[in-house]
């Protein structure tokens, strides 16, 4: 989405991400470019086959690779070539084994039903047109017992129309954003059950750097989304 000012790992430790996380990456897999730590979240555990969507330069990858373990297994999911190739090289260069990125969108993920424990996603969903096909997509490849972890941008008010049909407020992360009660009822309409919604109100003052001189943050603020697909054993 937007940065800060100050660079991207400043950015990310403001997000939520511990300083010497950021230096067991390969360089170039941090772009500042998120609204949260999904991984502060998910309590992943070693084993864990973790689905990351829009996965960027492999960030969240990396650091959920090392919390899986050998036995465990990591998919990026991004839409552009040009930043899955820079994934692949990011993840090459650290020799992150567990670790793999597929081209796709997060509408039509390239991932077999039924055999992720965990989605990530940091400050994506917001920029799709059709949020709940994103969500049945999520629910598809998750396991019975598996699990959202989420940030991403809220809306806490109906953002205007004529803000809705800006394109630069949508790629800000803003515009597209959804409210909190529409959120809850896709998560639950698709089936996923234990769902949690929690603003950060704090958010507010980095999301304004995002796009100065509009109002439009107060309309918005990053969110921690979290639910579970029921499990059927």
């Amino acid at each position: 989405c937007g940065q800060m000012a100050g660079g991207q790992d400043l950015t990310s430790v403001q997000l939520g991400y511990a300083p010497d996380d950021l230096t067991s990456v390969p360089a170039g897999a941090n772009l500042g470019l998120g609204c949260g730590n999904p991984l502060a979240l998910a309590s992943l555990r070693p084993g864990e086959t973790v689905l990351d969507l829009g996965s960027g330069g492999g960030l969240d990858c990396f650091l959920a690779a090392r919390q899986v373990g050998e036995r465990g297994h990591v998919i990026g999911v991004d839409m552009t070539p040009a930043m899955i190739t820079r994934a692949r090289n990011n993840a090459q260069q650290g020799a992150y084994a567990p670790v793999e990125f597929r081209l796709g969108e997060i509408e039509h993920l390239p991932v077999a039903d039924a055999t992720v424990d965990v989605v990530l996603s940091n400050c994506v969903i917001n920029l799709s047109s059709d949020k709940r096909q994103v969500f049945r997509e999520a629910f598809r490849v998750l396991k019975p017992g598996g699990r959202l972890a989420l940030s991403d941008i809220v809306a806490t008010i109906d953002i205007p129309a004529v803000w809705r049909d800006d394109v630069t407020l949508w790629t800000s992360c803003m515009a597209g954003a959804a409210t909190v009660s529409e959120l809850e009822t896709i998560l639950g309409d698709v089936g996923f059950e234990g769902i949690h919604i929690q603003p950060q109100p704090g958010s507010r003052e980095f999301i304004r750097e995002w796009v100065p001189g509009t109002p439009l943050a107060d309309y918005v603020v990053s969110a921690v989304i979290e639910a579970r697909k029921p499990n059927t054993r």
